[in-house]
């Protein structure tokens, strides 16, 4: 059984650096890779700031010293040499995560995993540019991955079985709970049963049937939801979402994927939820909702 020992991840924005934090207290060596200097200062930050949390709220036994010097900062994909697996967290652009791909594949072990965090881009488009594709499969955490408990282990069409065994014990060994996506389809499985509900979430509100809020409180208080379908586009952001179902829909030319007017007038307005204190709702600099 493979040791994942040293974890690699490519972008570090809200939710590569959630995973870093997941897998450097799961005891793991960590490189967190990304390109803008100022995205790998604001990780450590935001980690740092993370396990302090865990720790005040007894979650965790560890100090934060311990963990983050776990974690290395690194604006190099070089340094994803000795990796045991590589988990991407790049923008939801195909062509982005395919060069990636393309520059992992020439840099990493040949026993390496090679993954993406995509929410909707099918596995296979990134596998066929790696010289190893057989090795290549998704690791879909959903946000915040601190908190989340479900990880979907993709298979794309030459994904071997082997690799899938091993993303499944990867994310076990990582204390989240694996949901098996037997087949590479756009959007794969909890994002096809979520968008439709969400996008008529929207368009509910488009047509002045009710307010952000009243959907909201009926999605927690009815269903037994933590968040309401606009709370969690506002976690997630706004253009995150939008990107996944266009891709969702591009794939699968299926009107019930596509994003809303409304949604897209707000990405269009850069209203983009908690990151840039405006979403559906209003947030302070702290990341708190104004009331």
């Amino acid at each position: 059984m493979m040791s994942f020992e040293r974890v690699g991840i490519v972008g570090a924005g809200m939710m590569g650096s959630g995973i870093a934090q997941v897998c450097a207290q799961a005891g793991m060596s960590v490189v967190l890779m990304d390109i803008h200097i100022s995205s790998l200062e604001k990780a450590k930050h935001s980690i740092e700031w993370s396990v302090r949390k865990f720790i005040e709220k007894g979650k965790l036994k560890e100090n934060v010293g311990t963990i983050l010097k776990r974690v290395t900062f690194t604006d190099s994909l070089k340094d994803m040499r000795e990796v045991d697996i590589v988990i991407e967290n790049v923008p939801e652009d195909v062509e982005i995560k395919r060069e990636v791909f393309k520059t992992l594949s020439r840099i990493v072990r040949r026993d390496t995993l090679l993954s993406s965090d995509t929410s909707a881009i099918p596995v296979t488009e990134l596998a066929v540019v790696s010289r190893y594709p057989e090795r290549v499969l998704g690791l879909h955490f959903f946000s915040p991955p601190q908190f989340m408990q479900a990880v979907e282990v993709i298979r794309g069409v030459v994904t071997d079985d082997d690799t899938m065994n091993k993303g499944v014990t990867f994310i076990r060994m990582v204390g989240k709970f694996p949901i098996r996506v037997e087949r590479d389809v756009a959007g794969f499985l909890l994002n096809r049963i979520n968008f439709p509900g969400t996008i008529e979430a929207i368009r509910l509100v488009e047509e002045g049937i009710a307010s952000v809020e009243e959907v909201d409180a009926g999605m927690r208080l009815a269903f037994g939801r933590k968040m309401g379908p606009f709370e969690t586009g506002d976690m997630v952001g706004l253009d995150v979402m939008m990107q996944a179902m266009m891709s969702t829909y591009q794939e699968t030319k299926d009107m019930k994927f596509y994003p809303p007017v409304l949604m897209q007038r707000k990405v269009k307005a850069g209203h983009l939820g908690i990151k840039t204190r405006k979403g559906w709702y209003e947030y302070n600099d702290d990341g708190t909702r104004k009331t």
